[in-house]
C-alpha cells in the first residue's frame, strides 16, 4: 500500500512539473520516429519496414511473388496475407521498441517499480500520449 502512495506521490510531482513530462514525451516520440524495425513473412516474399511511431515506412515484395500476382487470382490473395502477417509482425516488434522506451523514461523520471500494473491506464505511455 505504502508503495502505491510513493508512486502516486511521484506522478502527483510529474503533474506539477509539465515542463518535464513534456521533455520527456518528446523524447520518447523522437527515439520512435528514427526507430526502424523489419517484419517478414513467406520466407521473406514480403517484407515490411516499420517505425518505432506505428507507420509503415516500406513495402517490399520480392520478384516471383509480383509476377505470381498478376498471373492469378490465388496468387493475389496469398500476397495480400503475406502481406498483412509481415505488417503485423513488424507492428508487435516496434510495440515491444515502443514499452522499452517508455520504460526507460519511467526510470528516468523516477516511477520504476513505483507503480503498480495499469495504475496511469496503460502505463507511463498513457501520460506520454502513446
Amino acid at each position: 500500500m505504502f508503495d502505491s502512495l510513493k508512486g502516486l506521490s511521484a506522478v502527483a510531482g510529474l503533474m506539477k512539473n509539465q515542463d518535464k513530462l513534456k521533455e520527456s514525451a518528446e523524447r520518447v516520440r523522437t527515439k520512435m520516429d528514427a526507430t526502424l524495425v523489419t517484419g517478414e513473412a513467406g520466407g521473406g516474399a514480403a517484407r515490411v519496414v516499420v517505425s518505432g511511431s506505428m507507420r509503415v515506412v516500406e513495402v517490399e515484395l520480392t520478384n516471383g511473388l509480383v509476377l505470381g500476382m498478376a498471373a492469378d487470382e490465388r496468387t493475389r490473395a496469398l500476397a495480400g496475407s503475406l502481406i498483412a502477417e509481415a505488417v503485423n509482425k513488424g507492428l508487435e516488434q516496434a510495440q515491444v521498441k515502443l514499452k522499452a522506451a517508455l520504460d526507460e523514461e519511467a526510470k528516468a523520471l523516477g516511477l520504476e517499480g513505483m507503480l503498480p500494473p495499469g495504475a496511469l491506464g496503460g502505463g507511463i505511455g498513457g501520460l506520454l500520449g502513446r
